[in-house]
């Protein structure tokens, strides 16, 4: 969908921060044993340092990797642009959701080098529903809404 790199960079930023947002507050709400109001301003702290993490990753090596794979598999010239669009949005996720949670395990329940392991996959199957279903049902289709507000314009071109 972005058509420049600036576009690009601005499209990343947005969907890490609507999705780095929920799956912090759905961390948390894991950890406290439910939600409430104080998880949403917790969720604030860790933004910060969790969406300049997910930005270089997605930005830097998983958007790279995933739109080799998708464009191999799949034809923009023959295949509907939904199931590119469903493709990226997956793998995206299957790509990010280990990643992220690799590092919010070590940053923020590592309990010692010898249950990394354990504490990394049990991290990562909570978070790969949420995060799926997150991304293909309401962040992805908020952020290229917002998105394609933000550069009518230049997309109408």
């Amino acid at each position: 969908m972005p058509k420049t790199k600036f576009q690009d960079v601005v499209f990343t930023i947005i969907m890490v921060i609507v999705m780095v947002y929920a799956m912090v507050c759905y961390n948390i709400s894991i950890a406290m044993g439910g939600t409430n109001n104080q998880v949403f301003i917790e969720a604030l702290k860790e933004l910060p340092i969790m969406g300049v993490i997910a930005f270089i990753l997605e930005f830097l090596i998983v958007g790279r990797i995933v739109k080799k794979i998708t464009f191999k598999l799949l034809n923009p010239e023959s295949t509907a642009p939904i199931f590119i669009t469903l493709m990226i949005s997956a793998l995206t996720v299957a790509f990010m959701c280990p990643l992220m949670s690799f590092f919010a395990t070590v940053m923020f329940n590592f309990s010692g080098i010898g249950n990394l392991i354990a504490k990394w996959l049990q991290t990562s199957v909570l978070n790969f529903p949420m995060a799926l279903c997150w991304q293909l049902f309401y962040a992805g289709p908020l952020v290229r809404f917002l998105f394609r507000t933000i550069f009518k314009k230049q997309l109408a071109e």
